[in-house]
């Protein structure tokens, strides 16, 4: 199998099957597939660490994109078998009819297929139109129970996700009016393998015109403060299947492209450094979720603003720059991701055992149902940063680049973990240890997704691989 041939795979097998799944009936057999769908576009992934496609004016495989398809196919394999069991109880006690199901597994494959469309994309506009259809498919899959709160939830999402990537469209324009002098009118002034040695004669001021709207308009998906009003509500009120992958995937995606165009930025000597405003953002949204975290009621909301701040981590990372703080924010990204949808998988269990997601409501995890009480204990200990689970590394990079670069920086940063740290722990004590409360029926559900990813997030703060190290020192240089 050629490298054409494997990039081919990785989109045709989710669009494939998203058309196969809006015919099939029954849960069984759609869910099944599902997973082989996913798992299938999982190995051929995993087959571009042997061979990679040369470039073309409209996909792309490199050093930095490489290990994000990877991520995006593991968490999207994972949540589908995690989606199974929680889809399937939600067949069971009405909240979804069979023809909601066909619709929710169709827009699940829908969703892998933009999202590794995105993360492929060689040309600026094709990436724009590949973020678009991500967020039209989650706005339909956030409103898919059909309450109230989800259909306010879906505009609202809705609404701000179109303000966002008009945004980030006239950015995109703006790029491509600045790369046109220099190497031509058409699809070679869109195509990243083109335009990132060439920046440096790229107008400057265009440029910096360019990363304003760029960054505020796939910020808005990215999730920072103070455009992020539309993610808590989609958490809360949509399938836990879809939060996993929006906190463990989309925001990926949508600061992939900002570092992207970040790349084009620090390449171009007259261009104003992006890394001042992408780390007041980053710092903004950090000590704003922190705050949040304390007055939330609600357990997927109160995951939801954890991860607006860890998005804010990153975001000040690669702001701050450098071989260290770039190392960081890469590794701070994988385990977020793989962390954060375990969380969601525990706590979308959770509200189906429980029959609510208010917190109040949910005491004695540990007691009642101990792996699924472990499990999520495990992973607030993970989310908050505590040692020896992998995040706790990054941040300890992260903190000690900024302390001896930006000390002053190094105070809103660390006040902003220790506020979070303190409100996780402070929910996480009655969730867990609690006096029992609410139903104590076993849940019919699959531990081995929630366990897989806390057991690479604990590897992680122990032992990381030495082509890990590797690939992540190489590809921090590449961001600058």
């Amino acid at each position: 199998m050629n490298g054409s041939t494997v990039v081919a795979a990785l989109l045709l097998i989710p669009l494939s099957a998203a058309v196969l799944l809006v015919l099939l009936p029954g849960y069984r057999v759609a869910a099944r597939l599902n997973v082989v769908a996913t798992l299938l576009t999982l190995l051929s992934a995993i087959t571009l660490f042997h061979v990679r496609p040369p470039a073309n004016l409209y996909l792309l495989v490199d050093d930095f994109n490489i290990y994000l398809i990877v991520l995006n196919t593991w968490v999207g394999f994972t949540t589908s078998v995690f989606s199974a069991s929680y889809i399937g109880h939600e067949l069971a006690t009405g909240r979804l009819t069979p023809v909601y199901l066909r619709f929710y597994h169709a827009m699940y494959q829908g969703l892998m297929f933009a999202m590794n469309l995105a993360l492929l994309a060689n040309n600026i506009g094709l990436l724009w139109v590949a973020i678009e259809l991500a967020t039209l498919t989650t706005v339909m899959m956030v409103g898919i129970y059909r309450t109230h709160e989800a259909l306010e939830a879906a505009w609202k999402y809705f609404i701000l996700g179109s303000v966002g990537i008009a945004l980030a469209l006239f950015g995109t324009i703006l790029v491509y009016l600045a790369a046109q002098p220099v190497v031509g009118q058409g699809l070679p002034a869109m195509a990243w393998h083109i335009l990132l040695p060439q920046a440096s004669a790229f107008d400057p001021a265009l440029l910096n015109l360019a990363f304003v709207f760029l960054l505020l308009g796939y910020g808005t998906k990215v999730g920072l403060a103070p455009l992020h009003a539309w993610l808590p509500d989609a958490h809360a009120e949509g399938p836990t299947p879809i939060s996993a992958v929006l906190s463990g995937l989309l925001l990926n995606v949508a600061l992939y492209a900002v570092l992207r165009f970040k790349m084009l930025m620090s390449a171009n000597p007259a261009a104003v450094a992006p890394g001042p405003l992408m780390v007041s953002m980053g710092l903004v949204s950090l000590v704003f979720a922190a705050f949040m975290l304390y007055q939330r009621r609600d357990i997927k909301r109160l995951f939801a603003y954890s991860s607006i701040e860890h998005m804010g981590i990153i975001t000040f990372a690669f702001g701050m720059g450098g071989p260290l703080a770039n190392f960081a924010g890469l590794l701070h990204m994988t385990l977020h991701s793989l962390t954060k949808s375990a969380i969601f998988f525990a706590v979308g269990h959770v509200a189906q055992i429980k029959g609510t997601q208010k917190i109040s409501d949910i005491r004695g995890l540990t007691v009642t149902h101990p792996a699924l009480g472990w499990g999520l204990l495990l992973g607030v200990v993970a989310i908050a940063g505590l040692p020896p689970m992998g995040i706790f590394v990054s941040e300890f990079l992260l903190v000690t680049s900024t302390f001896a670069r930006e000390p002053l920086l190094a105070l809103p940063l660390v006040l902003g973990l220790l506020l979070a740290l303190g409100a996780l722990l402070l929910r996480v004590q009655g969730l867990a240890f609690g006096e029992p409360i609410g139903s104590t029926a076993p849940g019919q559900a699959s531990y081995l997704p929630l366990f897989a990813h806390l057991g690479l997030v604990l590897i992680a703060g122990i032992w990381l691989p030495g082509p890990l190290v590797s690939w992540f020192t190489h590809v921090a240089a590449l961001l600058g």
